[in-house]
């Protein structure tokens, strides 16, 4: 029997396979409000057969966006808009649908990917940045604000009351994103985090920030909505952050009642030296998974279905998330049944795509 295609647990929150669909930026929102894309992206994923569908990077804030095109959930306009398109997502899918909350912090202000992704002044559509430190990104980027106390009481109580919203428009899981150079990640990098207060300097306040802000999370949400988190193993730089401290952290979660730890790496400096390869993200998993007793999702160019499953029997993660591979195949799980011997849900309007030999692969997911 395929594990990939066996039953879990994040919490409460019960998957009928272990496939992720990873949140994936779209730059596709306007003023943080979903849009018709949205409604077409999520409407073709959630139809997939995966276990879980979690919805891009969502900012709690205007200006922790990455790209004035990101999607946000910080008033009344952007909670409605994303509620209009889950409601006709939910009529066909049945699949739990998550959404990772998250701050771009030093690295918001920037254009869309197609349009260069450089850091966008503020004649032309950007904003001052907010980060743990006044050190930019990159040299020739100006300087972020640091943030005082204040700021960050005001920065926790807008992630809760994000996830708030979220709740209240049917979300089932909430993950904090703590990766890939943003503001959380930002506070965990001694390369970013230069600050001299309790917010800074050892490990223990290097954690303080992203810990008060996922046990603030973890108290405002019901019991059964899962709260996991991204992390970025290592920031793939000499005297940075790495999956020691990763470790910790990761502990330091499962002890404040966290779901599941999320593995990922890199994306705090350009100065990055990423040994990029298949699966190059899982040897990280494995070791966190290791030390920790919930669950942990590996992700990290893991395309084929028997990589997948490898993985999963190796005990490198429990559950296995994909991206780049949903997006340029959204049947990405149909096809990893059929290859395995196993079965994924589709809708009753698609049941009879399946190709001769097949029959029996796809269920309704009615």
């Amino acid at each position: 029997m395929s594990l990939l295609f066996s039953g879990t647990q994040l919490g409460e929150l019960s998957l009928e396979n272990r496939i992720v669909i990873a949140p994936m930026c779209q730059y596709s929102a306007e003023e943080g409000q979903a849009t018709a894309w949205h409604r077409i992206h999520l409407g073709q994923l959630a139809l997939s057969g995966a276990g879980l569908l979690i919805i891009e990077a969502t900012a709690v804030e205007a200006i922790g966006r990455i790209t004035p095109g990101d999607l946000g959930l910080w008033d009344d306009a952007t909670e409605a808009a994303l509620a209009s398109v889950l409601q006709d997502v939910r009529r066909y899918a049945t699949l739990p649908i998550g959404i990772q909350l998250g701050h771009a912090g030093r690295k918001a202000s920037c254009a869309a990917p197609w349009q260069g992704g450089a850091q966008l002044s503020e004649e032309h559509g950007g904003w001052q940045t907010v980060a743990p430190s006044a050190q930019p990104f990159a040299q020739d980027e100006r300087p972020p604000a640091a943030l005082s106390k204040q700021d960050l009481a005001q920065l926790k109580q807008a992630f809760v009351d994000s996830a708030l919203r979220a709740v209240r428009i049917g979300i089932q899981l909430v993950e904090l994103h703590a990766a890939h150079g943003y503001l959380l990640h930002q506070f965990l990098s001694p390369l970013s985090n230069q600050r001299d207060d309790e917010y800074g300097g050892s490990l223990e306040n290097r954690l303080r920030f992203p810990l008060e802000v996922f046990k603030a999370l973890r108290a405002a949400l019901p019991a059964e909505i899962p709260v996991g988190v991204r992390l970025s193993a290592t920031d793939w730089i000499e005297g940075g952050w790495d999956n020691q401290q990763s470790i910790v952290f990761s502990q330091q979660l499962e002890a404040a009642g966290c779901a599941y730890i999320h593995v990922s790496s890199g994306g705090l400096a350009p100065q990055q030296q990423i040994s990029v390869g298949p699966g190059y993200q899982l040897p990280f998993a494995r070791e966190i998974r290791q030390q920790v007793s919930i669950p942990v999702i590996g992700v990290g160019l893991i395309t084929k279905p028997k990589q997948a499953e490898q993985a999963l029997q190796e005990q490198d993660a429990d559950l296995i998330a994909l991206a780049r591979a949903v997006l340029y195949d959204p049947r990405w799980p149909w096809h990893a049944a059929a290859e395995l011997g196993a079965q994924a849900k589709a809708p009753p309007q698609y049941l009879r795509s399946e190709p001769h030999g097949l029959k029996g692969t796809l269920i309704s997911n009615q």
